[in-house]
């Protein structure tokens, strides 16, 4: 029930106000106080009502942020004291979709064994409602503001550059408020929340951000930022108005978010351009599965700085969530100090291959590849925390099952064209 990134799925069918007010009274068995928020769907507003009438049933205060992305709700729960956070939103899904994401004091996404405790309660059903002077109090807060000052408390910008900051109708609005007051000229594109989406798709990427980046080229702006509705992941856009690729923009941030001996943690499909430019700089790669909460499990010690090229950025020195307006400050921070495309220019571009192989029964088509690549490779070359990734020295792939459909996905990728594609067939006859 519970992925890596909470429930997701279409309202009415997946995403249900029965379902919100389960997972309340789940949540409220081992909770006294808890902060809740949601994004601009229009959904969100029925499905906090009932979440907070779970909570509450329990005797557990509640603390409603209303509208607000999820990393100021992950950050809001050790701000408000709380023992839990819980974000309704479906991040950068479909407007037709909802769904529900919990968070730890610390920022961090639920665990394994709390998403398990907490599905556990919901198909056992089994709750200790309180008595009618027992319920729990619901209060409202705002801790945008808080935020916001952490945001600019993070950073220093040079100059004053001029932004393009475009909100796919989303909750990121933190974003704008903490660049305005680090000095920037800020012009925003679909800044008006609307959880309908109508400005573009949610999800911020090279397809969907094509009105930002015409924006950016025509003008005179640093770079372009985009969020998806709930702002917890940043894509950006160069001062020429290209699109960054991701896993460029991965090895800029982690380069600069570290010193030389530490290490970063990034999912198994992270391209080999990050782990060579990292190199270069003596930082070192720590493969997690893929995941945000994954990553954010593998932060700590000389481990300095987290990211999914998906979007999700974690510095844990803030907050073990992927907080996209940080990201956000962080880069301008770059910008400022040097363009955007000279930084990416530096980081090598590889050729990358995929395929996609529909199964009958993923699980055990998995555990085959797991069976036969321990026998076919070098043990110490192989991986299975996420699928089962080679490494081939000068190049890897990754087999790895679908979380959603009934598919196994292959990639490959290595530093010239003819190597990927020798990789890639490598990879699919092993599958």
């Amino acid at each position: 029930m519970f992925g890596t990134s909470g429930i997701r799925g279409p309202v009415g069918e997946v995403v249900t106000a029965d379902l919100a007010l389960t997972v309340g009274r789940a949540v409220g068995v081992e909770t006294d106080r808890v902060v809740v928020g949601r994004d601009p769907r229009a959904s969100g507003r029925l499905l906090v009502d009932a979440l907070t009438a779970g909570l509450r049933e329990l005797g557990t205060d509640v603390v409603d942020l209303g509208e607000a992305s999820t990393p100021t709700v992950a950050r809001a729960v050790a701000w408000e004291d709380c023992d839990a956070g819980v974000s309704v939103t479906a991040s950068h899904n479909p407007a037709e979709d909802n769904g529900i994401k919990l968070w730890q004091p610390s920022g961090q996404a639920y665990d394994e064994a709390g998403r398990e405790r907490i599905e556990d309660r919901i198909r056992t059903r089994e709750f200790d409602l309180e008595a009618w002077d027992g319920l729990g109090e619901r209060t409202r807060s705002d801790a945008d503001e808080r935020h916001v000052a952490a945001l600019v408390d993070s950073v220093s910008v040079e100059g004053i550059p001029e932004v393009v900051v475009d909100l796919g109708n989303g909750a990121g609005t933190v974003s704008v408020e903490a660049l305005q007051r680090l000095g920037c000229h800020v012009e925003t594109l679909n800044g008006q929340p609307d959880g309908r989406f109508p400005g573009r798709p949610s999800e911020p990427n090279a397809e969907t951000l094509t009105s930002l980046c015409e924006l950016v080229g025509a003008g005179d702006a640093s770079l372009g930022i985009a969020h998806d509705g709930d702002a917890d992941r940043m894509m950006a856009v160069d001062e020429h108005g290209e699109f960054v690729p991701k896993d460029a923009l991965l090895a800029i941030l982690a380069a600069e978010s570290t010193e030389a001996g530490e290490r970063v943690a990034v999912p198994v499909d992270t391209s080999l351009a990050v782990t060579d430019f990292l190199a270069e700089r003596d930082v070192a790669v720590e493969h997690t599965p893929v995941g945000d909460v994954y990553v954010a499990e593998a932060l700590g010690g000389d481990v300095t700085f987290g990211g999914e090229p998906s979007g999700a950025w974690i510095w844990p020195d803030q907050t073990l969530c992927p907080d996209g307006p940080l990201a956000a400050c962080r880069l301008v921070e770059l910008a400022a100090d040097r363009p955007l495309s000279d930084r990416i220019a530096e980081v090598p571009d590889y050729p990358i291959r995929r395929a996609n192989v529909e199964v009958a029964d993923k699980e055990a088509v998995m555990a085959a590849v797991v069976e036969q690549a321990t026998e076919q490779y070098d043990e110490r070359d192989i991986s299975t925390i996420d699928g089962v990734r080679v490494d081939r020295g000068d190049a890897w792939f990754l087999v790895r099952a679908s979380g959603t459909q009934p598919l196994v996905r292959v990639t490959a990728e290595a530093r010239d064209a003819d190597r990927a594609e020798t990789v890639l067939a490598e990879a699919r006859s092993l599958l």
